[in-house]
């Protein structure tokens, strides 16, 4: 399938490398464009991939179109190439937070609702090749339209499918939680360079203890809370470190910024 890219932003630079990484598609599949000439030559080169010299570019020779600008960018974007969208209907996959699969429509003058649209949120982790993506498709595409978003998204990490009006809460657990997962990490080097380990040394331990607990969670099938409970022993070390963390609110202070995250998340909806 010929890929578009309209963007070449972090996100989407992330995702096109390693949709090429990982052999899902081939350079000469990929055409991309972005209002900075410089960066979008700079792409190209690096990655071989086609640079195209206009949006409109990317919709005539694409099946399927990333739509990887910023979400204030995005109704003119889609009114400037409505006409040729709705006259090819590629599939578009839209990255932009906060926009509603209703208001993609509504900018590109798509009343009857006939252009294929998948909502995705990705996270950062699609970097190294582990990242989440939550997506959900529009009434438009087809079931083998569909099949194909999610193993796009999931050669780079784990795709899953959501409700839209579940999109805000996937948002603050899974696509912003990394970077308080990072000043978890963070926290963690800090406190073994206290006792004496080098900043390296701790921030390999840490990030690698992080890494390896998801990972056991994923594939043990074990509650959290269990998996806790075999970590600590009674009047050990490990339960000292778990009852500082609640007394500290730990457990409460992640829901509340699951909480803050979402409602914030649904401001900016209403505001569109």
């Amino acid at each position: 399938m010929k890929i578009g890219c309209i963007g070449v932003g972090n996100m989407a630079s992330a995702i096109v490398r390693g949709i090429l990484a990982n052999g899902f598609a081939s350079a000469g599949d990929i055409g991309a464009h972005d209002k900075d000439e410089a960066k979008l030559r700079a792409f190209a080169d690096d990655t071989g991939i086609d640079a195209l010299p206009s949006n409109r570019e990317v919709v005539l020779r694409s099946e399927a179109i990333l739509l990887a600008v910023k979400p204030n960018d995005l109704p003119a974007l889609l009114s400037s190439i409505g006409g040729e969208v709705l006259a090819k209907k590629p599939l578009l996959l839209s990255i932009a937070t906060g926009t509603s699969l209703a208001s993609i429509g509504g900018w590109l003058g798509d009343a009857a609702g006939a252009v294929p649209v998948v909502r995705v949120i990705p996270n950062v982790n699609v970097q190294v090749g582990a990242g989440l993506a939550g997506y959900c498709p529009n009434q438009a595409v087809s079931e083998e339209q569909t099949a194909w978003a999610e193993a796009f998204f999931s050669s780079i990490g784990l795709a899953i499918r959501i409700d839209e009006d579940k999109f805000s809460a996937f948002q603050a657990v899974g696509c912003a939680s990394p970077a308080w997962t990072f000043l978890f990490v963070q926290g963690l080097a800090l406190g073994g360079v206290k006792k004496g380990l080098s900043k390296q040394q701790a921030t390999l331990a840490a990030a690698q203890s992080v890494m390896g607990s998801a990972k056991l969670v994923l594939e043990s099938g074990q509650h959290p809370a269990a998996l806790v409970d075999t970590v600590c022993s009674p009047g050990g070390t490990t339960i000292v470190g778990v009852s500082t963390l609640e007394e500290g609110g730990f457990s409460g202070l992640l829901i509340k910024a699951v909480e803050n995250c979402h409602d914030r998340d649904q401001e900016i909806l209403a505001q569109k």
